[in-house]
């Protein structure tokens, strides 16, 4: 049966209600002590003199609920009830319990630790009233500080204490706390979890809020460690004091600095109700939206009264992912204060939730919202879905009565259990069993009482939402579950998740904008590694991913797109003579060809003719043949280049045209001879015979030929890929593989021309009938002139477009030769035969 002890003719003020100590209790045959904190009280802001010289309850301080945690208390009730009528658990043995509130004050704290162990209302050291043995332990500790001040004390008398709050190492050290046993699950992956988010969603600026003690200074220890590892940056770091009375005394502002911070995504660690001073320190104009992500331990749908739940939303908390016990939810469903008349919690609470008008001077009137249940309750007054706490505290009040079970069977079985004097228990025997209890809950979960062997905790993600009718939501859009294989153990749907009235896109929590494909980060000078400028690749590279660190160079056979974000294939391209350009050239060059023959064949023709006579029939013959593979060579140039290509283009170009230079020679020195230095008589006429002008020819032919095969003995031409003359392509051409070789083959050819360009000029003035000096000295002008002009354009040009200079070259100087020295002859033998005739010669 529940009742308030000490509240008789309920003289007090119902607001002062708190002060009754404890504030519900069932008996039983053996009593828990347990400390929920359920609402909060004005702290005394009291120097060390002035706290042991005032009386906590002297006065009546204004309080406030906090209806979230009432759920805790009835977990209790309803474990205990299950218990109870458990026919195989603690048989013919009834569990009670004595509820005391907590508070974040030291003094509160010692205080409703000595009225449990007194049994009285006044705390009284090393004094207690209660049935000796009934009290076996005590079942509180919603964060560390309160597990820390109360076990001070309880330690004292060796009493079992249990804590439901969050897991925390420090508590688990048994030499410090060898009588404290923690019930939560370990959050020692919590952090992953969260790392897993950032990392999903790209967030790499991160602000990182924890709670002033050592659950937080590891939280953000561990949570630099893996954010140095995933490319994460910490912006800022606030810790919030862990109770409403250090908050006070350091006059700290906080929550204006987090707020103003350039930072959209922040990271909250800590408890329910330490995280309390964040929503009590709101400030009402937020200048940047944020987006909050909270950790297990707090419930982000509690607030203030006057509090705004707008700031909030779209915040993603990681839930502990539970099973649900079953007939809870029924349980709840059904509470009413009619249900039970003697519980002024429930009744307190009732009026509050449901914002009843106070009732305290006729207690027997009929209660507001009679018919009322809980369910209809938002979600800021009360939640139906079992919370973290509350499924911790179920199974920490199951753990008890295991413990408890497994202590009298002991009893039992040693015979020593008569009359009633067996539920006289120590509270400090139950220590044995307690720290070595399990069980299986009525979930199906596993419970460990030993911390080394508790299971690590499983997390759902939560997209919290507040509408604009004040009414508020908590959806489930993903879950993490640290024992899944890597890659399995989170999950995320994001398309579901609502992020803020602001923004229905995914939230932009980066220090600088990515740098897309193409362009490279650059560290800014002592900012963080996620603060940088981006800089475009240089030309030649790219980069194919976003923030890419270093730009990279295609390969040989590839080029950066516009974008240097991928490398495409370079085009291969050459002088082909199925282009425009090349059909051209090619068509000039057999025109050219077939133009020579003809004047060849002319030639052939009229060779009795006196002009033909005149101009030493076999050198005419001689270059005419020489200027048809003058222009058939530059044939070799067009097309793809292989080997033989490359070996015959300079040498054969090299040899038919010193060929047709030396023809010109001997023509032009055979001329001087006979006009200028032979005398009848003389002893040179010899040398004027058809067979020297053969000599020269092959002399000078010769001398080209041997540095020819020296050249391709040596270092032979070669096809080579070029790919850098042109950009996006691969230019295949002919490598000369000798330069030197190369440059004296056309200097040999050039000092030739030279000669006959000089010997002509001697001999312009000669009677025009009887030599062509006036013609070949036109002719050794052009084409001097043609390849004086083709080294600098040559040595000027790149790739495709030095083969197109030197076939140009060869046409024109063999179509300068060609029409200098016979056209005008074909002229005379076909259009003026009359001219050709020995009576005109000799008239002339």
């Amino acid at each position: 049966m529940l009742q308030l002890p000490g509240y008789g003719s309920r003289t007090e003020k119902p607001h002062c209600f708190y002060q009754f100590n404890p504030l519900v209790s069932q008996n039983g045959d053996l009593q828990i002590g347990i400390f929920l904190n359920l609402f909060s009280v004005e702290v005394n802001r009291l120097t060390g003199a002035e706290l042991f010289e005032s009386l906590p309850n002297k006065a009546c301080k204004p309080y406030q609920w906090l209806h979230k945690n009432y759920q805790q208390a009835l977990a209790v009730m309803f474990a205990v009830e299950e218990i109870n009528r458990d026919p195989h658990l603690l048989p013919n043995i009834s569990l009670g319990f004595h509820l005391y509130n907590t508070y974040h004050s030291d003094e509160r704290t010692l205080e409703s630790s000595l009225q449990w162990l007194s049994g009285q209302s006044q705390s009284i050291p090393n004094y207690s009233c209660w049935e000796q043995g009934k009290s076996v332990a005590v079942i509180g500790g919603a964060t560390s500080a309160l597990s820390v001040q109360m076990g001070t004390l309880l330690d004292l008398y060796r009493f079992p204490q249990i804590s439901y709050g969050p897991f925390d190492p420090i508590l688990n050290d048994k030499v410090q706390f060898p009588f404290l046993y923690q019930m939560a699950p370990k959050d020692t992956s919590l952090y992953q979890g969260i790392i897993h988010l950032l990392v999903y969603f790209e967030w790499n600026w991160i602000g990182l809020v924890a709670t002033d003690d050592m659950r937080g200074e590891e939280f953000l220890w561990k949570m630099r460690g893996e954010m140095v590892k995933n490319g994460v940056c910490v912006s800022f770091t606030e810790k919030i004091p862990v109770s409403e009375r250090r908050h006070m005394e350091s006059h700290e502002t906080f929550m204006p600095r987090i707020m103003t911070s350039s930072t959209k995504v922040i990271v909250i660690h800590g408890d329910t109700d330490s995280l309390m001073i964040l929503r009590y320190s709101q400030v009402p104009l937020f200048p940047v939206p944020k987006v909050w992500i909270a950790t297990s331990h707090w419930d982000i749908t509690m607030r203030p009264l006057y509090g705004d739940g707008a700031p909030f939303h779209g915040a993603l908390t990681f839930s502990y992912l539970m099973s649900e016990i079953p007939g809870f939810k029924m349980f709840l469903k059904e509470v009413a204060p009619s249900k039970y008349p003697d519980d002024i919690l429930l009744r307190e609470f009732w009026l509050s939730a449901f914002s009843c008008p106070h009732q305290s001077e006729n207690p027997k009137q009929e209660m507001c919202s009679l018919n009322a249940s809980l369910e209809i309750l938002p979600l800021r007054f009360f939640d139906m879905t079992m919370s973290g706490l509350s499924y911790t505290i179920y199974n920490t009040i199951y753990a008890v009565a295991w413990g408890l079970h497994v202590f009298f069977m002991r009893k039992s079985e040693k015979g020593s259990m008569e009359d009633n004097t067996y539920l006289m228990l120590p509270s400090w025997q139950l220590n044995s069993c307690l720290k070595n209890t399990q069980f299986t809950n009525n979930a199906g979960d596993q419970v460990f009482v030993d911390e080394n062997r508790s299971s690590e905790a499983q997390y759902a993600i939560m997209n919290y939402l507040f509408f604009p009718n004040e009414t508020e939501n908590l959806v489930k859009v993903g879950q993490f579950v640290p024992k899944n294989p890597f890659g399995q153990d989170f999950t995320i749907c994001k398309d579901i998740i609502v992020w803020g009235f602001w923004n229905s896109m995914v939230p932009c929590g980066v220090c600088s904008e990515s740098c897309i494909p193409g362009f490279r980060k650059t560290p800014l000078e002592g900012e963080a590694a996620c603060c940088f400028d981006c800089s475009p690749c240089l030309e030649g590279d790219i980069s194919s991913q976003k923030d890419a660190e270093f730009c990279t160079k295609c390969p040989e056979d590839e080029y950066p797109n516009e974008q240097r974000d991928r490398c495409l294939p370079k085009v291969v391209i050459f002088l082909n003579g199925k282009e425009p350009l090349g059909m051209t050239l090619t068509l000039m060059a057999v025109s050219f060809s077939l133009l020579t023959a003809l004047v060849l064949w002319v030639f052939v023709k009229f060779q009795d003719t006196p002009i033909v006579k005149a101009n030493n029939r076999t050198l005419s013959y001689t270059l005419l043949i020489s200027l048809i593979f003058c222009f058939l060579c530059s044939l070799l140039f067009i097309g793809q280049p292989t080997p033989a290509t490359c070996l015959l283009q300079q040498t054969v170009f090299g040899i038919v045209f010193t060929v047709a230079v030396s023809s010109i020679l001997a023509k032009t020195i055979i001329v001087v001879l006979a006009f200028r230095i032979i005398r009848p008589g003389s002893r040179i006429q010899m040398f004027i015979q058809p067979r020297v002008s053969i000599y020269i020819v092959f002399i000078c032919s010769g001398i080209q030929v041997i540095f020819c095969g020296i050249w391709l003995g040596t270092s032979p031409p070669f096809p080579e890929a070029d790919t850098h003359s042109q950009y996006g392509h691969i230019i295949i051409r002919c490598n000369e593989g000798s330069v030197f070789a190369f440059y004296c083959v056309l200097g040999y050819m050039a000092l030739l021309a030279l000669g006959s360009f000089t010997v002509a000029f001697l001999a312009r003035n000669l009677p025009d009938t009887f030599n062509e000096a006036k013609f070949i000295t036109f002719s050794m002008l052009v084409f001097c002139s043609v390849w004086a002009s083709f080294l600098p354009t040559y040595q000027s040009t790149k790739g495709k477009a030095m083969v197109i200079v030197e076939i140009f070259s060869i046409l024109a100087s063999s179509a300068g030769l060609l029409g200098c020295i016979f056209i005008p002859k074909c002229y005379v033998i076909l259009l003026k035969p009359d001219r050709n005739t020995q009576e005109q010669i000799k008239s002339k």
